[in-house]
Protein backbone atom coordinates (compact mmCIF):
# COMPACT_ATOMS: atom_id res chain seq x y z
CA UNK A 1 0.00 0.00 0.00
CA UNK A 2 2.70 2.15 0.72
CA UNK A 3 4.18 1.91 -2.59
CA UNK A 4 1.47 3.25 -4.04
CA UNK A 5 1.20 6.36 -2.43
CA UNK A 6 4.54 7.40 -3.42
CA UNK A 7 3.31 7.27 -6.41
CA UNK A 8 0.14 8.78 -6.20
CA UNK A 9 1.42 12.55 -5.75
CA UNK A 10 3.94 12.46 -8.95
CA UNK A 11 0.79 11.48 -10.70
CA UNK A 12 -1.62 13.52 -9.50
CA UNK A 13 0.76 16.72 -10.60
CA UNK A 14 0.92 14.84 -13.99
CA UNK A 15 -3.04 14.97 -13.91
CA UNK A 16 -2.53 18.79 -13.52
CA UNK A 17 -0.25 19.65 -15.56
CA UNK A 18 -1.80 17.82 -18.46
CA UNK A 19 -5.18 19.24 -17.67
CA UNK A 20 -4.16 22.77 -17.35
CA UNK A 21 -1.10 23.18 -20.36
CA UNK A 22 -1.15 20.44 -22.39
CA UNK A 23 -5.03 19.79 -23.37
CA UNK A 24 -5.62 23.92 -23.84
CA UNK A 25 -2.58 24.12 -25.99
CA UNK A 26 -4.16 21.36 -28.15
CA UNK A 27 -7.77 22.57 -28.64
CA UNK A 28 -5.94 25.54 -29.59
CA UNK A 29 -4.06 24.66 -31.92
CA UNK A 30 -6.67 22.16 -33.48
CA UNK A 31 -8.95 25.58 -33.40
CA UNK A 32 -5.99 27.26 -35.50
CA UNK A 33 -5.25 24.54 -37.61
CA UNK A 34 -8.56 24.53 -38.59
CA UNK A 35 -9.22 28.07 -39.57
CA UNK A 36 -6.25 27.77 -41.89
CA UNK A 37 -7.26 24.86 -43.72
CA UNK A 38 -11.09 27.06 -44.17
CA UNK A 39 -9.49 30.19 -45.65
CA UNK A 40 -11.55 31.65 -48.43
CA UNK A 41 -10.68 34.42 -51.69
CA UNK A 42 -11.49 37.38 -50.51
CA UNK A 43 -11.07 37.14 -46.57
CA UNK A 44 -9.44 39.62 -45.16
CA UNK A 45 -6.70 38.21 -42.87
CA UNK A 46 -3.48 38.90 -40.30
CA UNK A 47 -0.22 37.51 -40.69
CA UNK A 48 1.91 36.57 -37.43
CA UNK A 49 3.86 39.22 -38.06
CA UNK A 50 1.39 41.56 -38.09
CA UNK A 51 0.44 42.25 -41.89
CA UNK A 52 -3.00 43.03 -42.74
CA UNK A 53 -4.23 41.98 -46.29
CA UNK A 54 -6.75 40.22 -48.76
CA UNK A 55 -6.51 37.03 -50.02
CA UNK A 56 -6.37 37.02 -53.67
CA UNK A 57 -5.40 33.46 -54.72
CA UNK A 58 -4.90 29.73 -52.19
CA UNK A 59 -2.59 27.00 -53.08
CA UNK A 60 -2.31 24.16 -50.65
CA UNK A 61 0.64 26.01 -48.65
CA UNK A 62 0.77 29.05 -50.06
CA UNK A 63 -1.59 32.23 -49.73
CA UNK A 64 -0.82 35.25 -52.16
CA UNK A 65 -2.38 38.65 -50.08
CA UNK A 66 -3.02 41.77 -51.81
CA UNK A 67 -1.31 44.74 -48.95
CA UNK A 68 -1.83 48.37 -48.92
CA UNK A 69 -3.25 50.89 -51.11
CA UNK A 70 -1.09 50.38 -53.94
CA UNK A 71 -2.52 46.38 -53.84
CA UNK A 72 0.90 45.08 -53.71
CA UNK A 73 0.60 41.05 -53.26
CA UNK A 74 2.73 38.95 -51.15
CA UNK A 75 3.20 35.28 -51.42
CA UNK A 76 2.95 33.81 -47.27
CA UNK A 77 2.90 30.00 -46.04
CA UNK A 78 -0.28 28.76 -44.81
CA UNK A 79 1.19 28.96 -41.23
CA UNK A 80 2.04 32.56 -41.30
CA UNK A 81 -1.44 32.97 -41.12
CA UNK A 82 -2.09 34.69 -37.44
CA UNK A 83 -6.02 34.95 -37.85
CA UNK A 84 -8.89 36.25 -39.86
CA UNK A 85 -10.23 39.95 -39.34
CA UNK A 86 -13.49 40.38 -38.69
CA UNK A 87 -15.93 42.93 -39.94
Amino acid sequence: MEQYTSWLLPLGFLGVFYFFLIRPQQKKEKKIKEMRSALKVGEMITTIGGIYGKIVNLKEDYVTIEVGSEKTKIVVTRWAIGSIVEK
